[in-house]
């Protein structure tokens, strides 16, 4: 399975709509060019409260550059819940969860079956 990488630019834009939306979830759509996730889509007709975001699937955007998503955890949790596991097959490969307080200390990257990646930063 080829490797993803995530600039680090994007990385703290998540950091940065993390801290935005607390005590609320943020949920985006990453896309990857060559290998390295460098943007991200918020997802459209979002609902997001402090426990969780969703979005209906239906609406998310026709792409082939979809890498995953990434979201918050307010609660500061950097691992998949339930619901999460479920998500991640549907969106893509390779996902990111990022807790409070927002920054290089607190998110984590999984693939779509919930096992942790070493997903490296690069700028």
């Amino acid at each position: 399975m080829p490797e993803m990488k995530i600039r680090r630019e994007l990385l703290e834009m998540l950091f940065a709509l993390g801290k935005a939306e607390h005590p609320n979830e943020f949920l985006a759509i990453l896309k990857a060019k060559d290998g390295i996730i460098e943007e991200l889509e918020l997802a459209p007709g979002t609902y997001s409260n402090e426990n969780s975001a969703s979005f209906s699937i239906d609406m998310m955007p026709l792409s082939t550059d979809t890498a995953g998503s990434a979201h918050s955890h307010p609660c500061g949790l950097v691992r998949p819940s339930d619901a999460d596991l479920k998500m991640f097959p549907k969106i893509g490969r390779f996902h990111i969860i990022i807790g409070t307080p927002y920054n290089n200390d607190t998110w984590r990257a999984f693939r779509a079956n919930g096992d942790p990646y070493d997903m490296e930063v690069v700028d």
